[in-house]
């Protein structure tokens, strides 16, 4: 299990296969995510909680900028960065 969210408010629960990268999360996210990859910002979610949200993870350096052949963990909230 994955967990997307945007904005640092909105969070989605996704299912993916152990060994997966972050572009196939990004294609269960959508194709158009997939095919518009640059980046995806990446935290563990027990890592967010402590932190108190997003914006806080951010400023105390926990969530980690991560490419397309980033191999996804179970728990790990992802923001993708991509382009048009």
């Amino acid at each position: 299990t994955f967990y997307t969210i945007k904005g640092g408010k909105e969070v989605h629960a996704r299912s993916l296969k152990s060994g997966r990268t972050a572009l196939d999360a990004a294609a269960e996210v959508h194709t158009d995510f997939a095919k518009n990859f640059i980046k995806a910002e990446v935290i563990n979610v027990n890592e967010l909680l402590s932190a108190g949200g997003w914006k806080e993870a951010k400023e105390r350096g926990k969530v980690k900028l991560e490419g397309r052949d980033y191999i996804m963990k179970d728990g790990d909230v992802v923001e993708f960065k991509i382009g048009s």
